[in-house]
């Protein structure tokens, strides 16, 4: 089942104390570099990292295996051992993820992640050199630590936490209700580090792709790659665009753009571009049918043959646990939970598990069929930040062992704003789940004849062929095409 959690690059959680201190690199604002004292991979970071190990491969859809994910595990130990933490390559496990969120990270113990999507839409090996270098640099620095050092944690999940939705509900009466309610089971403690530290992280990762002879220019490249993406995202979606995920917390994305090339200046260094693409072909872009495929507003899971649409003017996020629901007036989650057989039940227990600091009850629970399936669902009123929102609670039975729910949350009086996509949940036959099919990358050599516009006109899409095609890319409208380059499309 996917998930809807959009955790960002820079999750972290806390490592043990480290043993001897080790020189690593940092560029200051004058453009030199220096040294700086980072601290070894210790016993206690490799006991917590291979703890959080198997929670985060759950949680990102599982790690990824074949040429591709030992192409990314190459390059990853490559950079990773320019930081310091260890001169063994042995001593850092790099794991390609099966997630169709752009997203990287790394914990202590060395242990670094990047997912699919982020890697499909890098287009040299210095740019995923680079992101890797920057969630290493992260560690290396300790930024989790600092940040975490005003927090109690009682053990490797309370280390991870639960993840903040606030990326997803936004910071108003929704959000904070929403953050109570969506912070369920062992998601990752989104952290939000400073500008400071980004900006050290940023200056590590291109100090570290100096030492490793990569051009240091990849940063800036692929921090306006995804500053584009999250732009073109926005106006897919029709939302407000926001700055990326990966590229925040607090300087804006051109800011990080403007200053990853200043610290980079004019030294050059290797890209292996072509490798890079050799790389990365043929990997899945966008949802895996295994986790379900969201198309518009469209989600249709073809392995449980489900299918269901959100209401107008709401988007879909899909993930490894959940799906969310997001839009301006509410925002709702598509997951499953333990089930015994009694849906009433069922619908108690989601709702006693929505927060642990109000206890909160449906008014009433009513009993109903959606399609010929099997329903129960119930809602109540709830006070966030000194106004009323109302929560919703709508349940299905699929199978005498297995239900699925939705959760929704919206201001007093609108949540009949999701009836239609309570009621639209629905059986697929077999002849649609068999037409459910997965995108993946195609790497294409440019002819004397082709246009952006006919390139574009192969991506797998019908909506912003050109737009994807150029973000994915690297390109703008007035970029021009080279007789033998190769360039990436999303084909089925």
């Amino acid at each position: 089942m996917p998930s809807s959690r959009r955790a960002r690059i820079g999750l972290f959680v806390a490592g043990g104390v480290a043993a001897a201190a080790i020189p690593a690199f940092v560029i200051p604002d004058n453009g030199r570099v220096r040294a700086q004292a980072v601290q070894s991979i210790s016993i206690a970071d490799k006991k917590q990292g291979a703890e959080a190990h198997p929670q985060l491969l759950q949680e990102f859809g599982g790690a990824m295996t074949g040429s591709q994910a030992k192409y990314v595990e190459s390059v990853g130990k490559t950079i990773a051992l320019q930081s310091g933490l260890s001169n063994a390559r042995s001593d850092f496990t790099v794991t390609l993820l099966n997630s169709p969120v752009n997203n990287a990270f790394a914990i202590p113990g060395g242990y670094v992640y990047v997912t699919r999507q982020l890697a499909a839409l890098m287009n040299n090996e210095a740019e995923l050199a680079g992101v890797l270098g920057h969630e290493v640099g992260h560690v290396a620095a300790r930024h989790a630590q600092k940040r975490q050092s005003a927090a109690t944690r009682n053990s490797i999940l309370g280390a991870l936490g639960t993840i903040i939705s606030g990326a997803v509900l936004g910071n108003g009466a929704l959000g904070q209700v929403g953050q109570k309610i969506f912070s369920t089971g062992s998601q990752l403690l989104t952290l939000k580090y400073s500008r400071g530290q980004e900006t050290e992280a940023d200056n590590l990762g291109i100090a570290y792709l100096q030492r490793a002879g990569y051009d240091p220019r990849a940063m800036s490249s692929v921090l306006q790659s995804l500053a584009r993406q999250n732009a073109l995202d926005a106006q897919i979606k029709g939302t407000t665009n926001q700055v990326p995920e990966w590229a925040s917390t607090h300087p804006d994305p051109a800011s990080r753009v403007r200053a990853a090339l200043t610290k980079a200046g004019s030294r050059t260094g290797k890209t292996n571009r072509d490798t890079f693409l050799a790389g990365v072909t043929g990997l899945t872009y966008g949802d895996d049918p295994a986790q379900g495929i969201v198309d518009g507003a469209k989600f249709t899971h073809p392995s449980l043959k489900l299918a269901f649409q959100a209401p107008n003017g709401f988007y879909l996020v899909n993930g490894t646990r959940s799906v969310s629901i997001s839009g301006q007036s509410g925002k709702g989650e598509f997951s499953s939970a333990a089930f015994n057989g009694n849906l009433q039940d069922y619908v108690k227990t989601v709702f006693a598990g929505l927060s642990s600091e109000q206890q909160v009850q449906p008014d009433s629970l009513q009993t109903t069929t959606v399609n010929g399936i099997p329903a129960v669902y119930g809602a109540a009123r709830v006070t966030s930040g000194g106004s009323p929102v109302d929560v919703v609670v709508f349940a299905y039975q699929w199978a005498p062992a297995q239900a699925f729910h939705f959760v929704t949350i919206s201001q007093s009086g609108q949540a009949s704003q999701f009836d239609g996509m309570f009621r639209s949940i629905r059986r697929i036959t077999s002849v649609e789940a068999n037409a459910v099919k997965p995108r993946r990358l195609s790497l294409v050599t440019v002819k004397a004849a082709d246009t952006l516009q006919g390139l574009a006109a192969r991506m797998a899409y019908t909506d912003n062929q050109l737009q994807r095609f150029l973000v994915l890319n690297g390109m703008t409208n007035d970029s021009k095409l080279i007789t033998g380059q190769k360039v990436k499309i999303v084909i089925y």
